[in-house]
């Protein structure tokens, strides 16, 4: 389905305020809609909805001052910039994530889940989660359960267990109950500060 301007889209609105899609779904214009989007492959310029869910995200650019969503579920996201203030949403989930910037405030999700995490830059003031499983990862402050990562570079990590590949390293500290690296030789460190165990029983 080709969808060309707004009104186009918000006419397939249903009772339930979803519009459901049983195919692959392009929309040649920026749209800015209170609903929920289900389809196969979704291919836009701009989004921004209440829940996104397809197989394949493929837009130039997701342009919000807040992306709010229970769950985005998808086997890829890609686009070009990925600009919000705020991105909050109860699950992330998705197979990639390719973008060439990553730039948001804040990042909050209860998980983060994806095979890779691919980005020029990744920015955020504050990334909060429950669970980070990505490739490498870039931030200002990073507070969550467990990181599995390939290298992490960030201000401060506040985590539980954190496992990366070859390098983790905070310019101010890193709080954590255990920290190693998949390499023999991996390296993780703090510039300023220091790095400090949690007891188990600690919050």
């Amino acid at each position: 389905m080709i969808i060309n301007k707004q009104e186009e889209l918000e006419a397939l609105i249903d009772s339930n305020n979803d519009i459901i899609i049983e195919d692959d779904l392009i929309i040649r214009c920026d749209i800015n809609i209170d609903t929920n989007i289900n389809a196969m492959n979704i291919n836009a310029r701009n989004i921004n909805a209440v829940d996104i869910n397809a197989s394949d995200i493929n837009a130039r650019n997701i342009n919000a001052v807040d992306i709010d969503a229970r769950n985005i579920n998808a086997v890829d996201i890609k686009a070009v910039d990925i600009n919000a203030s705020d991105i909050n949403a109860r699950n992330i989930n998705a197979v990639d994530i390719n973008a060439r910037n990553i730039n948001a405030v804040d990042i909050k999700a209860v998980d983060i889940k994806a095979g890779d995490i691919n980005a020029g830059d990744i920015k955020a003031g504050d990334i909060n989660a429950g669970d980070i499983n990505a490739g490498d990862i870039k931030a200002g402050d990073i507070k969550a359960g467990d990181i599995n990562a390939g290298d992490i570079k960030a201000g401060d990590i506040n985590a539980g267990d954190i496992e990366y590949y070859a390098a983790c390293y905070a310019y101010n500290s890193i709080i954590c109950k255990s920290i190693k690296g998949q390499r023999t030789n991996s390296k993780h460190f703090v510039l300023d500060g220091e790095l400090k165990i949690k007891e188990e029983d600690a919050k």
